[in-house]
């Protein structure tokens, strides 16, 4: 997960918690979830951020074992 979008999930989940808390205090539930909505979207950012991840690292390993084996 690059910096750029590890900062964009975590402001997503920040700004969405503080969304959700202003809603609760002030008893705007629109406010309110818009807040949990937010939070989630930072959450799902992050999980496929490192779903990415994943299946790189796992073409990456591909790519590795495929080259030993045609060494071999």
């Amino acid at each position: 997960m690059s910096v750029e979008e590890k900062f964009d999930s975590v402001k997503d989940q920040v700004v969405g918690k503080a969304k959700e808390v202003e809603g609760k205090v002030t008893g705007d539930k629109a406010r309110e979830a818009e807040g949990k909505a937010q939070g989630v979207r930072g959450k799902v950012k992050d999980a496929v951020a490192d779903v990415k991840d994943a299946v790189k690292n796992a073409v990456d390993d591909f790519k590795e074992d495929s080259k030993k084996d045609s060494n071999q």
